[in-house]
């Protein structure tokens, strides 16, 4: 009596079929994903007579999944306080929140690129490599820890319901981030570190809040109220690639003079990688902009989620090549 028919099982056959053609393209996706920090440094050094620092494979690895898991919360955050300037919202039926499994990740990869610094920036073979109490003697050291307890409070409030409260600890991870960028031994620490802190939040909107939008406007369905998340979102996210484009250029410009840039875009390993993250960049502006112009003119707005979800999986590679631009030499200056 319990068993159910020929019929029902039929018309459950499609979307069983669907469901699983989602889960594999999404493992190939994750896989490709971490395939390029792995071999993107070796084949950005190619050629340019630059030698690779120790395991920048996995350092590039984990900083991907550092940048990943800042981007979740920080996207969740800033999509839900857009949709609660949408009337009509259906606040409460909100997707389940990714942002504990965020931080564990995010756990994970700092606690990793800790023992590193604790190795004296050398991948450890054994845990008597690792000098733990040495990373509060250094600057770096000191800011490695902040990240890994940072995501430990993130995880904590995102556990108990305290989502908002995330904000202090994701801001201390991305803060963090731009302090260890930037060195006090570089010109002009300060501003470096200042153009680097924008454009990392910038991009965790940017990035983490098209994924939650998304997410939101599948849980919600059809509606008046998910066109108008669009394009409330559509709206703030061009002054985000406004302010990206600008302090991404001011720093590129900081890492190589002008006079330089055409020569090291393909001659030095942090040139070819920063010129494959500014196409990547621009597939994403177009794949931008090809979404507004649908969810301006089409009579249903909800069609401008085709491009919308390829523009959050090429945001998805950016951030892939962004871990590979933190592992690999910085230019010389001349």
């Amino acid at each position: 009596m319990t068993r159910p028919t020929a019929e029902v099982a039929d018309a459950d056959e499609p979307a069983r079929r669907r469901a699983t053609g989602r889960a594999v393209a999404l493992l190939a996706l994750v896989a490709s994903a971490a395939l390029i920090p792995l071999l993107g440094p070796r084949a950005a050094l190619d050629g340019t007579g630059e030698a690779a620092a120790p395991g920048a494979g996995g350092i590039a690895l984990l900083r991907m999944v550092l940048f990943a898991a800042l981007c979740v919360p920080a996207g969740e955050l800033f999509a839900a306080r857009l949709a609660r300037r949408v009337p009509g919202a259906p606040l409460e039926d909100a997707p389940r929140s990714w942002a504990p499994f965020a931080a564990a990740a995010g756990f994970v990869a700092a606690l990793g690129l800790a023992s590193v610094v604790a190795t004296g920036n050398m991948l450890p073979d054994q845990l008597s490599d690792m000098d733990i109490g040495g990373l509060y003697e250094t600057r770096e050291g000191k800011l490695a820890l902040l990240e890994v307890n940072a995501f430990v409070v993130a995880g904590l409030c995102a556990l108990y319901r305290r989502p908002a409260l995330q904000v202090w600890p994701l801001a201390a991870v991305a803060v963090a981030e731009a302090l260890r960028a930037h060195p006090t031994t570089e010109y002009s620490p300060l501003v470096g570190s200042g153009l680097t802190l924008v454009h990392v939040v910038c991009a965790a909107l940017w990035t983490g809040g098209l994924l939650h939008v998304l997410r939101m406007l599948r849980k919600w369905g059809p509606s008046e109220a998910g066109a108008a998340l669009l394009g409330l979102y559509a709206r703030v996210a061009a002054v985000l690639f406004a302010a990206l484009t600008a302090t991404g250029t001011w720093s590129a410009l900081r890492r190589m003079p002008p006079g330089t840039v055409l020569d090291q875009l393909t001659t030095t390993a942090y040139g070819r990688t920063l010129l494959a993250k500014l196409l990547l960049v621009a597939v994403v502006a177009a794949l931008a902009l090809w979404a507004r112009l649908r969810l301006r003119g089409a009579t249903d707005p909800l069609g401008a989620c085709s491009p919308a979800r390829a523009e959050v999986v090429a945001l998805g590679v950016v951030v892939v090549v962004s871990g590979v631009l933190t592992a690999v030499p910085l230019p010389i200056r001349w």
